[in-house]
């Protein structure tokens, strides 16, 4: 019997190694098992009791998704402090606010910005790791005690907290975990379940999705912040997950790109429907062998699903479930039954809670569920006399109780990503402005889903609307920022006669055919903030207003090749669109941008990554070629003279680490794989131009076929017997990344040559800009390694030489700073690598 959320720690325990968490940080995935979450969150409870912090005192979360921010949410619980959850989006201004109705003593964050005692999430275990391990006696702790207090509103209007207790939390859990205990024999045949959670766990979705419901099943869960089709799916197949939990406009992205790559029609799908599931799934193995044949449900939450994007997803073989709810009802008011779904449908209330609709077919809910009421409002309650709490939105419900959600009866704008902006936050911030008179935001149903139109009144003709709304957008958060405007063209708006409140119906009724006609020539260009302009702001340093659709990148943005990167990054995530780093230049603008931007994907370019090479046989292979013929050979043709080797003999060799060698010839890994003791060797992989590896792996067709075939003859070689992967020097440097961290992952250690190409005249080149981000991402030891005496082989072209002639140096390891930017860690490697 759960009477409070500590039992779920009880739990914990109970699973002891078991995966519980998996997280993408950097290039690298943590994993943490419940016995070591459990470990951190005794920890953290003593850090607070060190605090002085227990029984009802606030503690703000202010980060991304996290197995410390699941332990030091469980710390809180055995203390009895309460969680205030912040999204890792809200601008600084809104935390700040909530930090004055709350007064938190501790702040869980990354950041400094606010001046209150704080601890970094990303390296809380580092932090607390002076503190025993051991269990924490937990304090008295009651049904009725409050958990944490969600705050729901924007960053210009009051921010409203959402008082939970234990209570209200419980009764969303203990039913969903009574269902699940008819189905557990089931499960042992397919643990453990693993669920990839896209949701942040600053929303009670996500918590329930992300914390609570992963654990009742003994489950492991996936954290990911990349919202990048191409990456999800990569995700999904790689760690074989079970279940899927995001928001509507994931679905829709994810939708359009399967059905792109596996050449799926309408005529198939409607041909679907009509057929039994298992003919289905066969029909569509494409998709299924695209994600991987353990996945088999998406959970979605916080938006309204498109019934086309649900009916493409059933009819392909996948189940969706769907969750409907509020914060005021600790996220949860009805469920999908994952084997009894009802297309269109939310699904039925949870076990223990009442729904029905008012006069007007408003939702009403009633139960345990239901929040007491909201942070510092003198106990005053969100239900009526009856109980029920008014959701303010339109439904129906079948014969067989099923509800079906019919809109949204508020102004609330909810966007595709299902964050939810509120028109009051962003008329403050613009009715502020001096150049504005008035002004009203209603919804725009736009390409990328639903956002905010602002509809302006300026003081008079001379008024600067673009400085005054990138002012307003100053004291916004990200996702709340005004990117579309128009002006209204007449002196006031349509209001009602009593409250002279404005006719937001009317005045987007009077829009409709200039939002047409406007949307179909483009001619918004001049008055619509930029798409793109949040992140530009961000990666550039620029003041909101400061750009124009003409800006470079290069001389007007300050980017460099690894700001770029990051841009390009950046726009995928937040748009989820599929972007090459080749159509982002130097020369390129910022009107180029929005038009990639606006057209949703660009062509990109394929290198090849042989993730065979790390694999049976070859492990197996590789070695013994190596011992028997290829080293032999290398130490016939140069016999290296090794110095500073006692540091590899130092080091822990189940510990990979990222080689950066300078590059002279050809034949350098060779030299270095002969310098480095067996135990390094034998697991190493190296990075090679990516160019020449493509041009190796895919030859174009107009060569002659003999140069074909040796051509990958020379790419078999070089992936089989040297463990090669690509770089690119051009483009497609995130994949590369992302294959070198999957690689250190798995126990590998890297070499990469830094300087991109062999030197001209002997002398060590500029590093790449690359290597900082490589290095940051790995978060491992660097180790640095000297090549001497081969530039003068080179130019003689001697291929036969003494022993001692060339020498292989390595340096000290290095250990990088989490503080320090990619560049800053550019110039420190270059700097030691130089010095060696």
């Amino acid at each position: 019997m759960r009477d409070t959320l500590l039992t779920l720690i009880d739990d914990c325990i109970a699973h002891g190694d078991e995966t519980a968490v998996a997280h993408w940080r950097g290039l690298r995935t943590t994993r943490w098992s419940y016995a070591r979450l459990t470990s951190a969150a005794f920890q953290f409870a003593r850090e607070l009791e060190s605090r002085n912090i227990g029984s009802g005192d606030r503690v703000l979360f202010w980060g991304e998704n996290s197995p410390e921010w699941i332990a030091a949410f469980y710390g809180c619980l055995l203390r009895g402090a309460v969680v205030v959850p912040i999204d890792l989006r809200s601008a600084t201004d809104f935390v700040e606010r909530v930090q004055q109705l709350v007064s938190a003593k501790l702040l869980l964050a990354d950041n400094e910005q606010l001046n209150i005692p704080r601890l970094s999430l990303s390296n809380l275990e580092e932090l607390i790791a002076t503190h025993s391990a051991k269990r924490y006696p937990s304090q008295d702790v009651k049904a009725d005690d409050l958990v944490e207090i969600v705050f729901t509103s924007g960053t210009t209007a009051e921010p409203k907290g959402v008082c939970l207790t234990h209570k209200n939390l419980l009764a969303n859990i203990v039913p969903i975990e009574k269902e699940f205990r008819g189905y557990a024999r089931w499960e042992r045949l397919v643990h453990p379940v693993r669920f990839l959670c896209l949701l942040p766990l600053s929303h009670m979705f996500g918590q329930l999705m992300g914390i609570f419901i992963p654990q009742i099943l003994a489950a492991e869960v996936y954290f990911r912040e990349s919202y990048k089709p191409s990456e999800i799916i990569t995700s999904v197949k790689k760690e074989r997950i079970n279940v899927v939990v995001t928001v509507p406009r994931v679905l829709e992205t994810l939708r359009e790109k399967v059905k792109t790559d596996a050449y799926i029609s309408d005529d198939q799908l409607s041909a679907a429907e009509r057929r039994h599931f298992l003919r289905n799934w066969l029909t569509f193995r494409a998709i299924h062998r695209q994600f991987g044949w353990r996945l088999w449900a998406f959970i979605t939450g916080g938006a309204t699903l498109e019934s086309e994007t649900e009916n493409f997803w059933r009819r392909v073989g996948y189940s969706v479930i769907q969750g409907y709810g509020m914060t005021e009802t600790a996220s949860l008011t009805s469920l999908s039954h994952p084997f009894r779904i009802r297309q269109g449908s939310i699904g039925k209330p949870v076990a223990g809670q009442e729904v029905k609709l008012s006069d007007e077919g408003e939702i009403l809910v009633r139960g345990n569920n239901v929040s007491p009421g909201y942070w510092n409002r003198n106990g005053q309650t969100l239900a009526d006399e009856q109980g029920w709490i008014h959701t303010g939105d339109i439904g129906e419900i079948g014969p067989d109780g099923n509800i079906y959600f019919r809109g949204r009866s508020k102004d609330t704008i909810v966007t595709a990503a299902g964050l939810k902006i509120y028109p009051i936050d962003l008329e403050t911030a613009l009715d502020r402005q001096p150049e504005i008179k008035a002004s009203t935001v209603i919804p725009l149903v736009g390409p990328k889903g639903n956002e905010a139109l602002a509809v302006l009144i300026p003081r008079d003709e001379h008024s600067d609307l673009n400085a005054a709304v990138g002012n307003a957008n100053k004291s916004l958060a990200e996702f709340q920022r005004v990117r579309h405007w128009v002006v209204w063209p007449k002196s006031d708006f349509p209001r009602t006669t009593g409250t002279r409140k404005v006719i937001k119906g009317q005045v987007a009724e009077a829009l409709k055919p200039l939002l047409s006609e406007r949307t179909n020539t483009s001619a918004f260009e001049e008055d619509v903030a930029p798409l793109s302009l949040p992140v530009i702001n961000r990666l550039a340093k620029i003041e909101p207003g400061g750009l124009s659709l003409a800006a470079n990148l290069s001389d007007d943005l300050k980017l460099d090749s690894l700001g770029r990167v990051e841009l390009l990054s950046a726009l995928e995530d937040q748009y989820q669109i599929e972007l090459d780093e080749a159509a982002i230049t130097e020369a390129t603008t910022l009107g180029d941008i929005e038009r990639i931007v606006s057209r949703g994907k660009s062509q990109s370019v394929h290198y090849p990554y042989p993730g065979w090479a790390m694999r049976f046989p070859m492990t197996w292979i590789r070695p013994l070629v190596y011992q028997l013929f290829l080293l032999p050979l290398t130490l016939i043709m140069c016999r290296v003279r090794v110095i500073g080797d006692e540091q590899l003999v130092k080091m822990n060799a189940s510990k990979p680490v990222l080689f950066i060698s300078n590059h002279v010839t050809d034949v350098d890994a060779a030299l270095i794989l002969s310098a480095l003791p067996w135990r390094w060797r034998r697991r190493l992989a190296i990075a090679m131009s990516g160019e020449y590896l493509r041009d190796w792996r895919y030859p174009p067709a107009s060569l002659p076929w003999f140069a074909r075939v040796k051509g990958k003859v020379a790419y078999a070689l070089g992936a089989g017997l040297f463990n090669v992967f690509s770089l690119p020097r051009q483009s497609g440097f995130r994949q590369s990344f992302a294959y070198a961290g999957e690689a250190i992952d798995r126990g590998w250690s890297i070499l990469i040559f830094p300087e991109g190409e062999e030197t001209k005249d002997g002398q060590m080149q500029r590093f790449k800009a690359g290597i900082g981000l490589l290095a940051s991402g790995l978060n491992v030891a660097v180790v640095p390694i000297k090549l001497r005496g081969l530039f003068e082989l080179k130019q003689q072209r001697q291929y036969f030489v003494r022993p001692g002639r060339v020498s292989v140096t390595f340096g000290d390891p290095i250990e990088l700073s989490r503080k320090q930017t990619p560049a800053e860690i550019t110039r420190t490697l270059e700097h030691t690598l130089k010095s060696l």
